[in-house]
C-alpha cells in the first residue's frame, strides 16, 4: 500500500513537473518603452566649457531583448535627449545613443532584477561636445528591476547606469530610466 502511494506520488510530481517549468521560461523577445533622463558633466579642464558645466537630458527610448536562455539575454538599446543647460535651462543640443550588449536576469516569480553592460556610440548636436554634430563612443553599466503586472505586461519603476561617452569635451555621464516593458507574445 505504501508502496503504490509512493508511485502515485512520484508520477504525480513528474507531471506536474513540465508545466512548472513552462511557466518560468522567459519570453524569447521583450520590448521596452520609458523616459529616459541623463545628466552630462562636463570635466572641469575641457578647453571652451565652463568648470564643471552640465546638462540634463530628458527623453526617451527603447530596448529589444532577445532572450537567449532563462537567465541571459541580448539587448539593444536606442535613446534620445534634449539637453538643457543646467544654469539657465536653455536648450543647448541634443543626443541619441545605440547600446548593444549581454543582460544578466535573476527571475524570481513576477520580479526580474537585471544587470548589463551594453557598449556602442552617441550622437551629439553642437551644443554638446564640440562645435559641430558628431559620434562617438558610448557605454552602460548598471541594473534594473522589472515587475510582471500581467502575462505580457512588465513595469520598470527604475533603471540606474553609469553612462560613460567619450565625447571630446571630457563629459561624464548618468543615466536613469524608469517605463514599461511589454513581453513578446510568442515564447
Amino acid at each position: 500500500m505504501k508502496k503504490s502511494f509512493a508511485t502515485v506520488l512520484v508520477l504525480a510530481l513528474l507531471a506536474t513537473a513540465r508545466p512548472i517549468k513552462a511557466q518560468e521560461q522567459a519570453s524569447k523577445f521583450e520590448v521596452y518603452g520609458g523616459y529616459y533622463y541623463v545628466r552630462f558633466n562636463v570635466n572641469a579642464s575641457a578647453a571652451g566649457g565652463a568648470p564643471s558645466e552640465t546638462f540634463n537630458g530628458n527623453g526617451g527610448g527603447g530596448q529589444l531583448e532577445y532572450n537567449a536562455n532563462h537567465w541571459l539575454g541580448v539587448v539593444g538599446d536606442l535613446g534620445g535627449y534634449g539637453a538643457t543647460s543646467t544654469s539657465n535651462g536653455a536648450l543647448v543640443g541634443g543626443a541619441f545613443t545605440y547600446l548593444f550588449g549581454p543582460r544578466v536576469n535573476f527571475r524570481h516569480g513576477k520580479v526580474t532584477p537585471f544587470a548589463q553592460t551594453l557598449f556602442g556610440g552617441i550622437w551629439t548636436t553642437d551644443g554638446i561636445g564640440n562645435s559641430a554634430s558628431e559620434n562617438n563612443f558610448a557605454m552602460t553599466a548598471g541594473g534594473g528591476i522589472d515587475f510582471k503586472v500581467s502575462k505580457h505586461v512588465s513595469v520598470r519603476p527604475v533603471q540606474a547606469e553609469y553612462f560613460m561617452t567619450k565625447i571630446p569635451d571630457g563629459s561624464t555621464t548618468a543615466r536613469t530610466i524608469c517605463g514599461l516593458a511589454l513581453e513578446s507574445l510568442y515564447g
